[in-house]
């Protein structure tokens, strides 16, 4: 990956690998999950925050097969133990399921590829049945040709597995012990083994270098895409469309290209999302629009609201139904109440904002005296002019008016206009400045 990042950690859909493949583990019910990991990585252990598993370090790194035996000593005997990879983001519960179902003494995925470069290689007996798993950089010439592959995934009783790894060597060009050298011992042991054939071999797909990763997201895009269509969202294309979290959504949602959703999103029923909007960890109510080139982060919308374009919502926003946020304007930490709008070039910090309300262009909560935040009250019915700044902490009163271009500091009663001006003027036989004759 050329990163200082570990390759487990590399994110596909907005997620570390590794947290992809918990996920799926964890749909599995186990007892007990295991993690096998690199002690010099301790960032691998903080990506997952979940008690219940059971970080094993492994040091020295000896290969898969020396990597299995650092969990078994917790595991026992009957225990049937499922090996999963954490850089197999793709793999799901329902494609690991046929592996499950079997009864083998040793079970193992394999899958077909056209190309099966990188993959250790399958070795069938006279008989068609898995003898062993030769590792590309070992293989033959005629092994080489065979197209029927690794998947690196297995199943077997933790007993009859310890067994079997505690006679691997590592006589290899990689000098490590091969957790594949396993299928060899269980053939000599006279074990049954099954070997299944997934018809999903994308889903089994890995990740060494960017190239690889990016194929993945690509893979994982698609995946998301034909799930929010299958939940009824209209998108304008499929191909266009980043899924970075778990994302909810209602009958006729409508997102147009280029629409990223991060975290937690909950999409209500017919809300529609322009070209190139970003959401994280936002509820939308029913009817919600947001405008093209908007990013909204931790919003929550509490009726059909219209926002956008180009605005930023921070997190800590609630809109009320019938509120609108345009074009330039940035909102953090402040409840726009019912009805109220903020049409353009404005900012909006650390503020309460009742109901119809109207926030003229230019107008700016300065929230902030260089050390501590703010709050700005604004109550129902209040008209504020363009280009007011309101230096909180400052309540503006019920239906009260600040002219526009006045800065305000001190609370404003309700029903009456506050505004603060210098006089103008106008200079009789002022003359504007002219270059010196030479000057550049």
């Amino acid at each position: 990956m050329r990163s200082r990042l570990p390759k487990v950690l590399q994110p596909v859909g907005g997620r570390p690998m590794l947290a992809h493949v918990y996920d799926t583990a964890r749909q599995l019910a186990p007892e007990t999950v295991h993690i096998v990991f690199n002690p010099d990585c301790p960032e691998v252990q903080a990506c997952i925050e979940d008690p219940a598993i059971r970080w094993v370090p492994q040091q020295p790194r000896l290969g898969t097969g020396h990597a299995v035996q650092q969990a078994l000593p917790a595991i026992a005997d009957k225990a049937r133990v499922l090996v999963l990879y954490g850089d197999l983001p793709l793999v799901t519960a329902q494609g690991l399921q046929p592996l499950l179902d079997a009864r083998a003494d040793l079970s193992v995925l394999s899958m077909r590829l056209d190309e099966p470069v990188g993959y250790g290689r399958m070795v069938r007996d006279s008989a068609s049945r898995l003898a062993r798993i030769v590792e590309e950089r070992d293989a033959a010439g005629d092994e080489r040709g065979i197209n029927e592959v690794n998947t690196g995934i297995l199943l077997a009783e933790a007993g009859r597995l310890r067994g079997w790894l505690a006679g691997l060597g590592k006589d290899n060009r990689q000098g490590e012990y091969y957790l594949t050298d396993v299928v060899a011992a269980a053939h000599a042991d006279g074990a049954a083994i099954e070997c299944i054939m997934t018809p999903h071999a994308g889903d089994f797909a890995g990740a060494n270098d960017r190239a690889q990763l990016a194929a993945l997201e690509t893979r994982h895009r698609a995946r998301q895409a034909a799930r929010l269509m299958r939940a009824g969202v209209h998108l304008a294309d499929p191909a266009r469309i980043d899924v970075r979290g778990e994302v909810e959504a209602g009958a006729d949602v409508s997102l147009d290209i280029n629409v990223v959703l991060a975290g937690h999103v909950v999409l209500g029923e017919g809300v529609q999302i322009g070209p190139g909007c970003v959401l994280e960890d936002c509820e939308l109510a029913p009817g919600t629009r947001v405008h093209p080139y908007s990013v909204l982060q931790g919003v929550r919308t509490l009726g059909p609201c219209d926002i956008g374009p180009f605005a930023r919502l921070r997190p800590g926003t609630e809109l009320g139904s019938g509120s609108r946020v345009g074009n330039f304007v940035e909102v953090k930490n402040t409840q726009l109440g019912e009805d109220s709008k903020a049409s353009h070039l404005s900012y909006l910090g650390d503020s309460s904002i009742g109901r119809d309300v109207n926030i003229g262009a230019g107008t700016i909560t300065c929230n902030y005296d260089g050390a501590n935040k703010h709050r700005t009250v604004i109550e129902d019915g209040v008209f504020i002019g363009s280009n007011t700044q309101l230096v909180a902490p400052v309540r503006i009163g019920k239906d009260a008016t600040i002219g526009a271009g006045s800065t305000i500091t001190q609370d404003a009663p309700e029903g009456k206009l506050t505004l603060s001006r210098a006089r103008q003027v106008t200079l009789e036989g002022w003359k504007r400045p002219e270059k010196k004759s030479g000057d550049a």
